[in-house]
């Protein structure tokens, strides 16, 4: 992400959530008539004792000198949890160092492998900071796709549920099962700002699919959503999960996204009458 991207993302970032605010959660009055959605700029810079100028001019994205102590005000202004308030600082101050990471070991290492083929009714997948899938369970193959089919350059998981149209087909709640893993992919496209693949990747897959530019334009953020699933399995029918995103101790850019049969739902033992057809059991 270069120079004007970064602040293109800013600009974003903060005009859509200020249209998420309603003056009431603010404690400003509600009467009058508003143009827009949300707060309005003069009232974000007012919350955050900045002027309404500097507010206006940050979030176009202008290069403009900013503090972290600022910064922290407007968060607060526009109601920023703590990884959108960390974001934010990524995005302004370009905390980060400009060069990423070496790339993570490929593989998965072997009590973690042991870990995912013991969650045999609980769909796993493990994924890098790219969200490319680097490890998966029987489980997984069964409910999602066999990955082992997909060509190693297209198992991203977000590439795949903008461009697979049986893993759209299998989510009822679409936009909530997409938007929890577009928020983790945000999460580490703010944090390796110096890593031009997240801006190439996120050119590519908005020519490919309008739909995935307008779900990551919500600008949503977090490291570790947790959702609540519901599947139309083609073979196994209604099925109820939660989904819980977890990184992996020692390995920051591993992740392990379980789904775990919901409790008072049947899905586990529809888990377990899927796996027994395929000759899992």
């Amino acid at each position: 992400m270069n120079r004007d991207q970064r602040l293109q993302a800013l600009s974003e970032f903060l005009t859509t959530h200020r249209a998420r605010l309603q003056p009431q959660s603010a404690g400003l009055p509600t009467g009058g008539r508003r143009r827009t959605p949300g707060l309005r700029r003069e009232e974000v810079a007012q919350i955050a004792g900045v002027s309404t100028t500097w507010y206006t001019w940050l979030e176009q994205g202008r290069d403009i000198k900013m503090s972290a102590q600022v910064l922290d005000r407007i968060a607060f202004a526009l109601q920023f949890n703590e990884e959108e308030r960390k974001y934010l600082h990524m995005l302004a101050l370009e905390q980060p160092a400009a060069a990423p990471p070496p790339e993570p070991e490929s593989g998965l290492p072997p009590a973690l492998s042991q870990i995912v083929g013991q969650l045999r009714y609980c769909p796993t997948i493990v994924s890098d900071r790219k969200c490319n899938i680097v490890g998966w369970n029987r489980a997984a193959a069964a409910v999602f796709m066999d990955f082992e089919q997909v060509p190693p350059g297209e198992r991203n998981l977000i590439w795949l549920l903008f461009t697979r149209k049986e893993l759209r087909a299998l989510a009822v709640n679409w936009d909530d099962f997409v938007r929890g893993f577009l928020a983790i992919f945000r999460y580490y496209y703010g944090q390796y700002v110096g890593d031009k693949w997240y801006a190439d990747f996120i050119e590519r897959l908005s020519g490919q699919n309008g739909e995935f530019r307008r779900l990551w334009d919500i600008n949503d953020v977090s490291s570790a959503p947790e959702v609540f699933i519901e599947f139309r399995h083609a073979k196994a029918g209604k099925m109820l999960f939660d989904l819980t995103s977890m990184q992996v101790q020692g390995r920051t850019d591993l992740r392990c996204s379980v789904y775990t049969p919901s409790v008072g739902s049947d899905t586990e033992s529809k888990m377990k009458r899927l796996m027994s057809r395929l000759g899992e059991e």
